[in-house]
């Protein structure tokens, strides 16, 4: 398997990217939006925790809230690939921030219902508008060149990053100023306020929405079994998801372990700070290998360096090693979106951002909480071992049906986009 950089040359840049006609604007747009998500979900769990007393109520209320914004991710995907960002992403945004102030306001003070706040977390996670896989879509139209592409997700899954890093951190200041309600009405603004400037962009009016053919399906659907190469791709970012997902959870269980639990956040912060350069160092590279073959072995070698951090014999080497296990997590991110946009059909984009968005997010949801029933039971660096696992397995399977593919002649055809109706 060829997995090497070609030759040096002029390459184009990051810069090239953000200089790209109405990138810049709209990029900035979509970031602010998306700056409500690493505001939202921190500063709801506290408003609820301080309004009804109780942890558990706090805790469940988050989970509905996560559980309706993933599982309706690729419904909500759908409609922008049917209607049009201009069209659904307004209306969608406007509901949502309403129902993130309407909690706010219920949550202010202390005695607030913990039914009616579920409820109305239930509906706000039903609204969350898909702003990633909108961004993502209207980079295909801005920089059809696929080498430039690799680049802009690079970017955008570097600074998505950034902003769920950044995102904690403003909680925190406004929960010293004010009460943690606040939190959700700031989320609730910078959602309305982006969706509006990312709808207003031009680079959304040049994207064009593509009508299903007269006597055709009503829209076009996305069907995970008819693109090999896309469920592929959604399967091993469940995995990587998983991984990340639990390592959270071994990171504080490993401190604790030290009697040094304040040093989760530097475990974590090297993390973020790994993905961040293997994002940028990543998307500057012109690779000679597919995506598809790509994709198994970064998610192995997030699954190797897992492996690594359970038999970590000191805190700063675990800290070194969750940096080496950043350097893989955007790229493999990057390269899932690169997949899924060259699997699909124009008229489908968002809809297959959209489910590797939903496979990362459900994995991480599902690595929390394996691992968290695990830690009581089994050795750490067995719980960590078993968490590195599936993105191993999965890699190691999708490897094999790749080459397999390529042996028989059989890869392109499974990996022409196909039309399916409702």
């Amino acid at each position: 398997m060829v997995f090497t950089p070609s030759a040096p040359s002029r390459a184009p840049s990051y810069a090239t990217v953000l200089r790209t006609p109405h990138a810049a604007r709209t990029f900035g747009a979509a970031l602010l939006g998306r700056l409500s998500y690493g505001i939202v979900p921190l500063s709801l769990l506290l408003a609820i925790k301080d309004a009804t007393g109780s942890y558990a109520a706090a805790g469940g209320a988050m989970a509905v809230f996560g559980a309706a914004s993933v599982v309706l991710s690729p419904a909500r995907a759908a409609l922008i690939d049917r209607h049009g960002p201009r069209r659904v992403l307004p209306p969608m945004a406007g509901l949502y921030a309403a129902l993130l102030t309407v909690i706010a306001l219920v949550a202010w003070r202390p005695g607030a219902p913990p039914l009616v706040l579920g409820a109305l977390t239930v509906a706000a996670g039903a609204c969350t508008p898909p702003l990633g896989p909108v961004m993502r879509t209207l980079w295909s139209s801005l920089v059809p060149d696929r080498e430039l592409l690799q680049r802009a997700y690079s970017l955008d899954g570097v600074a998505e990053e950034l902003l769920y890093v950044t995102g904690p951190l403003l909680v925190g200041i406004v929960v010293t100023v004010t009460e943690p309600a606040a939190g959700v009405l700031a989320g609730a603004v910078l959602v309305f306020v982006g969706a509006s400037a990312l709808v207003s962009s031009p680079a959304v009016s040049r994207a064009r929405t593509v009508r299903p053919p007269a006597g055709g399906p009503a829209a076009p659907r996305l069907r995970l079994h008819g693109i090999v190469a896309l469920r592929h791709a959604v399967v091993v970012t469940a995995a990587v998801g998983l991984c990340l997902g639990a390592l959270d959870l071994l990171v504080v269980a490993f401190t604790e372990q030290l009697q040094r639990p304040a040093a989760v956040s530097w475990v974590l912060a090297a993390l973020s700070a790994g993905s961040a350069v293997g994002g940028l160092a990543y998307g500057a590279v012109r690779w000679r290998s597919a995506s598809r073959v790509r994709l198994p072995v970064v998610a192995a070698a997030l699954g190797a360096a897992l492996m690594v951090a359970g038999v970590a014999p000191h805190l700063y080497v675990l800290v070194a090693v969750a940096a080496v296990a950043g350097l893989f997590v955007a790229p493999a991110l990057t390269t899932a979106y690169l997949i899924a946009d060259e699997s699909v059909d124009a008229a489908r984009r968002t809809q297959a951002g959209a489910w590797v968005n939903t496979a990362f997010n459900a994995g991480s949801s599902g690595g929390t909480a394996v691992v968290g029933l695990l830690l009581d039971r089994l050795p750490l660096a067995l719980c960590f071992a078993l968490a590195a696992a599936p993105a191993l397995a999965c890699a190691a399977l999708v490897g094999a049906g790749a080459r397999g593919r390529r042996a028989a002649g059989t890869g392109a055809p499974d990996e022409r986009p196909q039309v399916s109706g409702a």
